[in-house]
């Protein structure tokens, strides 16, 4: 009677364990979009500006530095990149490998993106999911950097600035008519501010979108290094 009742219970375990299983894959499979990786198909942009002089002290604190964007020309917000978006999740490498990249465009980027490397990671990880072909991508990504004004208290920070994350997007969002809090937000690492992400939809305009908020800094005050070179 014992080892009939402890058979009973383990299949009962096992059956419990199998159907969490199940749901958890299930829960899985509807968190990911449909679409996930075909080009071109996807809901709106996010616009990275990375403030750069924090990006230079982690490299330096690893041990390592991008020489072009850390070593001469003082850089303050540089773009990271421009992310095709689902409303949940995202889309990356969506082709594999990458069509090539054309020299040419790399270097006509070098003043928005100050890293080849980062350029060509930016193609290969989202470019490929935008649907448009290496020229028009980085084209879109000009276009989308040149409608974004950046607060003139960020553009020649000569000393290292305690800030909010809530004052930054409140400085982005006073020098940007029409945008609003729900589609910027600030990203961060320990202690420094990382950066401004903004969302836009496939025509470029401004747009509201939950995904951004998820990954956004959750710390009271971040530090600003100063803009400089080397």
């Amino acid at each position: 009677m014992f080892h009939s009742r402890l058979r009973s219970l383990s299949r009962l375990m096992i059956s419990l364990i199998l159907a969490a299983g199940l749901a958890g894959l299930a829960g899985a499979a509807k968190a990911q979009d449909k679409r996930q990786n075909a080009p071109g198909e996807f809901d709106f942009y996010v616009l990275s500006l990375s403030w750069s002089p924090s990006f230079c002290e982690e490299a330096a604190e690893r041990g390592g530095r991008s020489q072009m964007q850390c070593g001469g020309r003082p850089y303050a917000f540089v773009v990271h990149g421009l992310w095709p978006q689902y409303e949940n999740g995202f889309p990356e490498y969506c082709q594999r490998p990458a069509p090539r990249l054309n020299r040419n465009i790399v270097s006509s980027m070098l003043d928005l993106m100050p890293a080849p490397g980062l350029i060509f990671n930016e193609w290969d990880k989202h470019g490929t999911c935008s649907g448009l072909e290496g020229r028009g991508y980085f084209e879109t990504i000009r276009k989308a950097r040149a409608a974004i004004k950046i607060p003139a208290e960020y553009l020649d920070l000569s000393q290292a600035k305690t800030v909010a994350p809530a004052e930054v997007e409140e400085a982005f969002i006073k020098a940007n008519p029409g945008l609003n809090n729900a589609a910027v937000s600030v990203t961060c690492n320990r202690t420094r501010l990382s950066e401004v992400r903004i969302c836009l939809s496939k025509d470029l305009q401004f747009r509201a979108c939950d995904e951004i908020e998820r990954r956004a800094c959750r710390r009271d005050q971040v530090t600003m290094p100063p803009i400089r070179g080397g």
